[in-house]
């Protein structure tokens, strides 16, 4: 009896701190339906890429005019993802939610009913604008309802979801345009998105307190001139590579550096001043959210810029068509979400070092395995090679972004997620600038058109070299990871005065 009565105060503890630990219904509802819904709206983000010589042919429009329904989709993105942390402040989860989703339907809707090209880049428009807030508002719900103690294990769940859908994207993609016309890419998508609008009109409770922010018209402005002219400018460094851009990328880049310099100075003003900024630049005076940031955008623009070119690749060097890349590609998203799944339960214990930098060590070897590759080694390791890539990319993606944010108080939440989506959509724009004009240059053509074998295979291995010589920076820098998981109210994010 004496030895029951030791351990019953012991047990009530752990079973209490079980209960502290357990996720609410009410919280699992809202993460499951933000996640659901923002793999939707990312997935069409990526149906296109495959669909754009569909698109071209059918509408008689050029490449370069085609283009423009994947650029102007980024660029609209770039330019309101950074107002996403004022809007998360200002707006209640619920409202945020239904007015994203109902932007993202109608622009859906006229995409699909789009008589010609105009209105169809009018439509994916209007899909970016209800896409922009997605990903900040799933990341930082999630922070903000996950108990600290099982906040590895479902970060790592929500942050699969961005790496997740471009795998799946060409696929479907691909499987649609075998058998059905390219409108119906977003007719599938219209009933899926509806449901989601009604299941969250009646289910999703508002669960923030918002505050009584008001929108700096200077920051908008200089935030769409600065982060909208960078990815217009690094979007364009492959064409100019290839010679058939308008205007030089330089241009549009040293616009786009002097806009975000600006950008950060008003911000910083604002502070002082006691306005309300965009971001929230005492985030940057975290080392354990700065550090995970710089080594994030490196992984990001890697991972895109690999997604961007692999298709060639496997076109030109293995002679894959468009269904046959797609399905090349679906693995990589099973393998994302099982590695993702581990390794929240290992972050849960053990911290990010044991997955970031072993992580960084294994990605970097598939890279540079990638690109001594050819038209010799078969498909089966091509796809090995991939799949270790992506699933080694995973082991860093998810405690990076955890280890930031959690290093901030919960308030900074808003201006980290966002600063953080900002950070990949400039990776994805330079990772696509910077492969795609490795391949560019390695292909050696003397003239446009259709690349030879050994072309494409030089051009593969130039695209992937260049890749490595990137990764192997993230190794070095994933060596500066904190070794314990960080406390969310650091002294060097403290409040100014």
């Amino acid at each position: 009896m004496t030895h029951s009565n030791v351990l019953d105060p012991i047990d009530r503890s752990s079973r209490k701190a079980s209960r502290i630990e357990r996720l609410s219904p009410e919280s699992a509802l809202v993460i499951g339906l933000l996640m659901g819904s923002t793999f939707l709206v990312l997935l069409n983000e990526m149906l296109l890429g495959v669909a754009l010589p569909t698109l071209i042919s059918d509408l008689n429009i050029t490449p370069s005019s085609g283009q423009w329904l994947t650029t102007g989709y980024l660029l609209t993105l770039a330019v309101l993802i950074p107002a996403t942390g004022f809007v998360m402040r200002r707006f209640h989860l619920r409202a945020i939610f239904l007015s994203a989703l109902s932007l993202f339907i109608v622009g859906t809707a006229v995409a699909a009913a789009a008589p010609g090209f105009e209105v169809l880049l009018i439509g994916r428009v209007i899909q970016a604008a209800g896409t922009a807030v997605f990903v900040p508002l799933l990341i930082t719900t999630a922070m903000r309802l996950v108990p600290e103690g099982r906040r590895g294990n479902i970060m790592a769940l929500v942050t699969a979801v961005p790496a997740i859908a471009p795998a799946f994207g060409p696929a479907l993609s691909g499987l649609v345009l075998t058998f059905l016309p390219w409108r119906w890419l977003f007719i599938l998508v219209l009933p899926i998105a509806v449901a989601a609008l009604v299941l969250g009109a009646f289910k999703l409770k508002n669960i923030t307190t918002p505050e009584p922010a008001t929108l700096d018209v200077l920051s908008l402005a200089l935030s769409a001139l600065g982060f909208g002219a960078l990815v217009f400018g690094l979007s364009s460094i492959g064409e100019s590579a290839s010679g058939h851009a308008l205007m030089s990328p330089f241009i549009p880049i040293i616009v786009g550096v002097a806009g975000v310099v600006a950008f950060v100075f008003r911000q910083l003003s604002l502070r002082r001043n006691g306005g309300h900024p965009f971001i929230d630049m005492r985030i940057f005076r975290a080392k354990s959210f700065v550090v995970p940031l710089i080594i994030m955008t490196l992984v990001a623009l890697n991972a895109f810029g690999t997604t961007l070119v692999l298709p060639f690749i496997l076109s030109g060097a293995l002679d894959l068509g468009t269904l046959a890349i797609g399905l090349f590609l679906v693995p990589s998203g099973a393998v994302i979400a099982l590695v993702s799944a581990l390794g929240g339960r290992i972050y849960d214990r053990f911290g990010p070092r044991p997955l970031i930098i072993p992580g960084a060590v294994i990605w970097t070897a598939s890279i540079w395995f990638l690109s001594t590759l050819d038209d010799t080694h078969g498909v089966w390791v091509y796809l090995a090679g991939f799949l270790i890539m992506s699933a080694a990319q995973a082991m860093m993606w998810a405690p990076l972004t955890t280890l930031a944010l959690s290093s901030l108080r919960a308030d900074l939440h808003p201006y980290g997620s966002a600063t953080f989506t900002t950070a990949q959509q400039l990776a994805g724009a330079a990772g696509g600038a910077v492969l795609i004009s490795a391949y560019t240059i390695g292909a050696n053509a003397a003239q446009a058109g259709t690349l030879t074998v050994k072309q494409a295979v030089s051009a593969g291995q130039a695209a992937f070299i260049t890749a490595g010589i990137i990764a192997v920076v993230v190794v070095i820098a994933a060596l500066f990871i904190e070794k314990r998981r960080q406390s969310a109210t650091l002294p060097d994010v403290a409040p100014a005065g």
